[in-house]
């Protein structure tokens, strides 16, 4: 009797043991991790991200949170995450925008090709060019018009010298042949309130952004950025109809630090492919008019440096410098 039930003690204890060795080997290393948004808070990626943070929390056991730390055109918060310690403990969400920063701002020393590792693409979004519901250009065409006749007189608004918004706007007003008057912000929602406070007349925002405020019956959206137009807002055409060749799509994407734990990193890009079929995270982007891809590092790594190429071209032609 006596030996059955050390045998059964045993037995327990070994499996307590097994099942503390799982856990143990399942928890994240740390407690709190931080997925580090180089822009200021309220900015269209605060959505996805908290919804991210959220799901990674309740899966991996730790709390992770998001942490939004802007300037230089995301480069200060984009900067901190490549020269943070590959403990788990810090995440990169950021724009395209990544693929501007090393173009633009080369004193950084940062290029994300060399000093971060890719997670992965966690939604394309068309970006929208709009404008306030009284203002006098109700087309694309009216807009045109008026800045070819009147360069420079037209006011942009942006989250910031550098960011995907800036050289969005400026890839466009160099291909339609207009000039265009910048006036940054320190993040995009700044921007969309000086919309509204007449300060300017347009701005290209994300369709996280935008389109919240045309459903409101606030603003206008004249074109979005993609090759062809978007299901959500049928009639509103694609730049490239009046504007042959534009085409500017967001995308939002995921980094850790260079030298990422392969074991950890491999466990990240599982947790994040399952949130394809997350019926929050899928409606908000479906609403938006994005496509969620969480399709892993191997194709975020070779988007970058055709990204990055493609806005060094802009950057040398205009002189484009940050402030």
């Amino acid at each position: 009797m006596e030996r059955r039930h050390l045998l059964r003690g045993g037995t327990a204890l070994a499996l307590a043991g097994i099942a503390g060795a799982a856990r143990a080997q399942d928890a994240w290393p740390v407690r709190q991790a931080r997925i580090v948004i180089p822009f200021a808070a309220g900015g269209p990626q605060d959505i996805p991200a908290r919804i991210i943070a959220d799901r990674l929390s309740q899966r991996l056991g730790a709390a992770f949170v998001v942490e939004n730390r802007p300037g230089a055109g995301g480069g200060l918060g984009a900067q901190h995450v490549a020269k943070s310690e590959p403990d788990g403990a810090t995440l990169l969400f950021i724009s395209a925008s990544v693929t501007i920063l090393p173009v633009l701002r080369p004193s950084l020393g940062f290029d994300p090709t060399r000093d971060l590792e890719p997670l992965t693409t966690v939604v394309d979004l068309p970006a929208g060019l709009m404008v306030r519901m009284d203002s006098p250009y109700r087309t694309l065409d009216d807009l045109l018009a008026f800045a070819k006749a009147n360069p420079e007189k037209l006011n942009y608004g942006s989250g910031g010298v550098g960011s995907a918004n800036h050289l969005t706007t400026e890839l466009f007003a160099t291909m339609a042949g207009i000039k265009l008057t910048h006036v940054p912000y320190r993040g995009i929602s700044q921007a969309v309130n000086a919309i509204y406070a007449g300060e300017i007349d347009l701005i290209f925002g994300s369709s996280i952004e935008v389109l919240q405020h045309v459903r409101q019956g606030r603003a206008r959206l004249l074109g979005v950025t993609t090759a062809e137009r978007v299901a959500v807002v049928p009639d509103v055409p694609a730049i490239g109809e009046k504007v042959p060749g534009y085409e500017a799509p967001n995308f939002f994407s995921m980094y850790t630090p260079k030298g990422f734990p392969p074991a950890l990193r491999d466990r990240l890009v599982a947790e994040l492919a399952r949130l394809r079929e997350d019926e929050q995270l899928k409606a908000r982007m479906a609403e938006a008019a994005g496509v969620l891809r969480l399709d892993g590092p191997a194709p975020l790594a070779a988007r970058l440096p055709v990204e990055m190429e493609k806005w060094r071209a802009l950057v040398a032609q205009l002189g484009i410098r940050p402030e």
